[in-house]
């Protein structure tokens, strides 16, 4: 995937020292609000970890969503994502990021709790969303993004938020229930962080209340989505270029 990356390992920006933020000595304020932007960010505290979790320590997305195979599958199944997804207003690369999270787009999975296929879709849920047999992989897709639209319509259509955001909502919606989601938007509100944005704002909350599950659930999915857009760029820039 990153084939035009050279790795210098005898270079170094810097070795043994601290780094730090330099500020004038007639901003105190300036000053004052950095200790205190630091001092919640730090490793060790709960938003620093987050940190570290999602850009160091979770690097799957490279190795994973991009291998040999996992591209192959991606291409096999693009039309199917991006007609669906297309027909309901999602961005169909977020949704098949989503896909990969939910079963690394294999089909075949059914999870203990009875979640059927690329979607990890309960039949009760899929019927719902008035699909039938969601052991067809082009209706588990179908009732994968009907029920993304439906959370985001019915849960989270509201000016304030930006169509980025509700999507990310409905995805996490998708993993923790609606209910929850909108509860711990409520405190984040309470809590003076801001409850229209899901990164490092309402995740918050989320790993507080019920733990890791759903914020790697979206912060993965949206790794796989930086992932699937590098491929189609990479291969947009193959067709154009010339023979």
């Amino acid at each position: 995937m990153f084939d035009r990356i050279r790795v210098h390992p005898e270079l170094a920006l810097s070795e043994g020292n601290s780094i730090a933020f330099a500020v004038r000595k007639t901003s105190p304020e300036l000053n004052a609000a950095l200790d205190e932007f630091l001092a919640k960010r730090r490793t060790g505290t709960l938003h620093g970890n987050m940190l570290i979790n999602r850009y160091y320590r979770n690097l799957r997305f490279v190795t994973n969503a991009t291998a040999e195979a996992e591209r192959a599958r991606f291409s096999e199944l693009t039309e199917l994502f991006r007609d669906n997804a297309d027909e309901y207003g999602l961005d169909w690369l977020m949704i098949m990021a989503q896909g990969f999270q939910e079963s690394r787009l294999d089909h075949s999975v059914i999870s203990p709790a009875g979640a059927v296929g690329v979607m990890q879709l309960l039949p009760t849920t899929a019927a719902d969303m008035g699909v039938d047999d969601v052991t067809v992989l082009e209706d588990n897709v179908l009732a994968g993004v009907r029920y993304v639209r439906y959370l985001m319509d019915n849960f989270f259509d509201e000016p304030a938020l930006e169509p980025s955001e509700r999507l990310l909502f409905a995805l996490a919606a998708y993993n923790a229930g609606p209910g929850r989601v909108r509860q711990m938007r409520q405190a984040a509100a309470e809590r003076g962080l801001d409850r229209n944005l899901w990164f490092n704002n309402v995740e918050r909350i989320a790993a507080e209340r019920i733990g890791r599950e759903t914020v790697q659930y979206v912060a993965n999915i949206y790794k796989y989505y930086v992932a699937y857009r590098l491929i189609v760029e990479q291969n947009l820039a193959s067709e154009a270029a010339p023979e």
